[in-house]
């Protein structure tokens, strides 16, 4: 087993200043498990992240103890104890603030017609290192003297951006397919390219992928999409065959014209939407700044899933619409609504939330409203309409709506931003003048049952959502005009005796 080179010596003192404020806490664990007679190591995600100069949001080790060992040697260092996964081997704890999770050494396996890995335990730090799945993730930091441990070369591939396995690719995703969409996701994260050998690995193997379960897979998506390059990731996915597995309404897009930009593919047009979605994303919040309670409603802290999934699926209704008009054009009338009822097909069989799933299908749903606007065309009736459609999203449908611009032409551009600035400047003069966030119509259900002499039930929905269509085309009535327009509407019902 390789250890730290004197070529390594700079990084190393780099990463051990970066773990600084962790050191006490290394060192007494490592000493807690030698005095046990154990091995212990700091190992994958956060001994990598400290070359990268990043902050591991976990501490993972690796021991020679088993689960049953584990918890003995923690019974009097930790506050609390618990089963993160004891039949993989995994005891969380936590000291004060500080939580970890310490593994005995193992070796997974999948099963070819299995869902879950098959574990055995292991007895040395090498055999573990080997099963991990990637070199950069296969560097430890042996406890406590802090011994550097890296027996393939994973500094070496962090230094050259590469993602190598320990063992053979095509073992390592065997063992865990989804290994394959982890290799995705580190080119999003942390700009990582998959070296050619696992590229190729990965195209052969891009099937097996369907063993592992959807929830698994989800996972892995919204961190590639959470990280700071998911087109890179995409594309990974895209190249090697895996999305066709796991989102295949993506490398779909790549056969269709964009009806606005011949020269582009939708698939492109959808990568380069994403990106300028997230470019749009709100950053923190100056403390100082004022803003009124409808700004800040309205915005989209970064990284926001719900609008990256709406902007990587704003597009995908477009194959099934495709229709190619007399003279050479394109067409693909109502692809947001088709687009709307696969995006939800796909989040559910990936495994989604529910709001997750009503929020990503709206927005498809809702992405093309803008392009009736105009110059300035629409009501103020209209205007409402799409606020109240929108509800909540609506600060998210202003930059998915933003984003779906893409055309090289500077003066469209300039146009069609011009117009949703026009757009949004009479939203928020509407909102000022007519409290449009809260729109309601004046009276609520008991008043309307009280009025019409009716009980709640079918007939009273009909006169709400009447006096809400009112209310939203005629705008502000007041309570009394209200009235007089609900038994307008009373007198033409049948259910009144005088329709």
């Amino acid at each position: 087993m390789s250890t730290s080179t004197t070529a390594d010596g700079e990084l190393l003192v780099r990463a051990l200043r970066h773990l600084r404020p962790t050191l006490p806490l290394l060192s007494d664990i490592g000493r807690l498990f030698a005095d046990a007679g154990h091995e212990i190591a700091l190992v994958g995600g956060p001994v990598r992240d400290a070359f990268l100069g990043r902050t591991s949001p976990d501490l993972d080790f690796t021991t020679s103890a088993r689960p049953e060992e584990i918890e003995q040697v923690l019974a009097g260092w930790a506050d609390t104890t618990w089963d993160v996964g004891r039949a993989f081997g995994t005891i969380g704890a936590r000291r004060g603030e500080v939580t970890v999770e310490i593994t005995t050494y193992r070796a997974d396996a999948y099963d070819p017609d299995s869902r879950k890995p098959v574990v055995a335990f292991g007895d040395n730090l090498a055999d573990d290192l080997v099963r991990r799945d990637f070199t950069v993730n296969a560097m430890a930091l042996q406890l406590p003297e802090l011994t550097f441990v890296d027996p393939h070369d994973g500094l070496r591939d962090l230094a050259e951006r590469m993602l190598r396995t320990p063992h053979t690719p095509e073992v390592s995703f065997s063992d865990d397919p989804l290994r394959m969409m982890r290799a995705a996701r580190f080119a999003s994260q942390i700009g990582l390219r998959p070296a050619p050998e696992v590229l190729a690995a990965m195209t052969d193997m891009a099937s097996r992928i369907s063993i592992v379960s959807a929830e698994r897979v989800r996972d892995e998506l919204v961190k590639l999409l959470l990280g700071p390059d998911p087109r890179a990731g995409l594309e990974v996915l895209v190249d090697t065959g895996l999305a066709d597995h796991v989102l295949p309404e993506l490398p779909a897009l790549r056969l269709e014209v964009d009806e606005h930009h011949r020269h582009k593919d939708v698939y492109e047009h959808t990568l380069t939407v994403l990106e300028q979605a997230i470019a749009l994303e709100d950053g923190p919040l100056d403390p100082d700044e004022e803003i009124d309670e409808d700004a800040a409603a309205d915005r989209v802290p970064g990284p926001d899933l719900v609008l990256r999934l709406a902007a990587l699926l704003h597009d995908i209704g477009k194959p099934a619409t495709r229709r190619f008009e007399p003279g050479g054009g394109v067409s693909f009338h109502h692809h947001e609504i088709v687009g709307a009822k696969l995006t939800r097909a796909r989040l559910r069989a990936l495994r989604f939330d529910k709001e997750t799933v009503r929020d990503v299908s709206r927005l498809v749903e809702l992405h093309l409203r803008f392009h009736g606007y105009g110059s300035g065309e629409w009501t103020d009736s209209a205007v409402r309409r799409y606020v109240t459609d929108a509800g909540p999203l609506l600060g998210r449908l202003h930059k998915l709506t933003r984003s779906d611009s893409t055309t090289r032409n500077r003066r469209k551009a300039a146009r069609l931003a011009a117009s949703y600035d026009h757009l949004e400047e009479r939203i928020a003069r509407l909102r000022q003048e007519e409290e449009l966030r809260a729109v309601r119509p004046e009276l609520d259900g008991h008043q309307i049952g009280e009025i019409l002499g009716i009980s709640p039930g079918p007939v009273l929905g009909r006169a709400y959502k009447h006096l809400l269509a009112v209310r939203l085309d005629q705008g502000p009535l007041g309570e009394e005009g209200a009235r007089r327009e609900l038994e307008r509407w009373w007198a033409t019902q049948p259910e009144s005796g005088h329709g």
